[in-house]
């Protein structure tokens, strides 16, 4: 499988008053197309980081991001955020939904955004929402729903763009253990449906599911364990 994902001694400092923080610390990572990958660091050890840096939602202060065999720093301000809108979908611990909007209408927006036409965009909210099993749902506004339903929402956002990575920031932080297996059980779906995935977790239990776990610890990628299962 090709290369999706390219870290090469990757650093990330930030100043604090007369201290430098090395929130990463020459981080090396590939990631191949197709992979289930887990990423799993206490609070601090640099998780969130290296997300940010995936999600091309940061730069590195040092080293080289590839990004499809494209150095990050060769894309134009405008590719990397039409990579964020179509390339990337984001899932966060807190859902991000708008509470004012119902299902269908969150996991449009990005979509109108992206400047779809109305007919390609009521395809793939419709399949998007019956991939996480909330067809009947979407006249539904998150208030109406419970987390493990929200969190649902938020991943047929992602899903409807049709992206070539799923980046999932502690997914299952906000539910409770059987609501987040069963989200669990739909990135394994997914998983197997072709999608690349990087799971970003603290939660051992969380982490073990991916087919390959990465740690990381004081900003170090300190070892990549052998496949699971």
């Amino acid at each position: 499988m090709p290369e999706i994902i390219v870290l090469e001694d990757v650093s990330k400092i930030y100043q604090i008053g007369d201290n430098q923080v090395r929130a990463l610390n020459h981080a090396s990572l590939t990631i191949d197309q197709g992979e289930f990958v887990s990423i799993i660091g206490p609070s601090g050890s640099g998780k969130s980081t290296i997300m940010n840096i995936i999600g091309c939602l940061d730069v590195a202060d040092e080293g080289s991001y590839y990004l499809d065999g494209q150095r990050i720093e060769e894309y134009t301000e405008n590719q990397l955020a039409k990579i964020r809108n179509k390339k990337i979908g984001f899932i966060f611990q807190n859902f991000n939904l708008i509470g004012n909007l119902t299902a269908w209408e969150n996991v449009e927006l990005p979509l109108i955004y992206q400047g779809l036409p109305k007919s390609e965009r009521k395809r793939r909210v419709s399949q998007a929402l019956d991939r996480v099993k909330l067809g009947e749902r979407g006249d539904h506004k998150p208030m109406e729903m419970s987390g493990g339903q929200q969190q649902r929402v938020a991943i047929a956002r992602a899903l409807a763009a049709e992206p070539s990575l799923i980046l999932a920031d502690e997914p299952t932080g906000n539910l409770d253990s059987s609501t987040g297996e069963e989200i669990m059980k739909l990135f394994h779906e997914l998983h197997e449906q072709g999608n690349t995935i990087v799971l970003i977790t603290h939660d051992e239990n969380v982490a073990n599911q991916a087919r390959r776990k990465v740690g990381i610890k004081d900003g170090v990628v300190e070892e990549v364990l052998e496949y699971q299962g």
